[in-house]
């Protein structure tokens, strides 16, 4: 569903990052979810990069919580500063992540 949407004309696309967005601001302080997980509540469990892109694309200073969408693995994604702005971001919610940005999903796993 969502990857057929995001092959459509721009009002579907829009229609599909809002639920990306709704899904990631519905995940509690203190948990995250993975990119896998976002996409099957938005209908695609097979859609996991496009949500990834659609949490790149959020404006600049979003206060949607995209720090809390992580790998499968459990591991921050991304790189450099942005690693460690999403690391820094976790920790002050009460996330314990290692320094290689990975998490423990069996503890801090948004259960949906």
């Amino acid at each position: 569903m969502l990857k057929n949407y995001l092959r459509k004309k721009d009002g579907k696309r829009r229609f599909i990052s809002q639920r990306v967005w709704q899904i990631v601001a519905a995940i509690p302080e203190g948990y995250v979810t993975t990119y896998g997980d976002v996409a099957k509540l938005a209908g695609s469990p097979r859609a996991a990069r496009q949500v990834g892109g659609v949490l790149k694309r959020l404006p600049e200073g979003s206060t949607l919580p995209w720090h809390r969408v992580v790998n499968r693995h459990g591991t921050i994604s991304l790189t450099g500063p942005d690693l460690q702005r999403q690391r820094q971001a976790l920790l002050a919610e009460g996330v314990m992540v290692s320094g290689s940005g990975q998490i423990d999903l069996q503890r801090y796993r948004w259960n949906y």
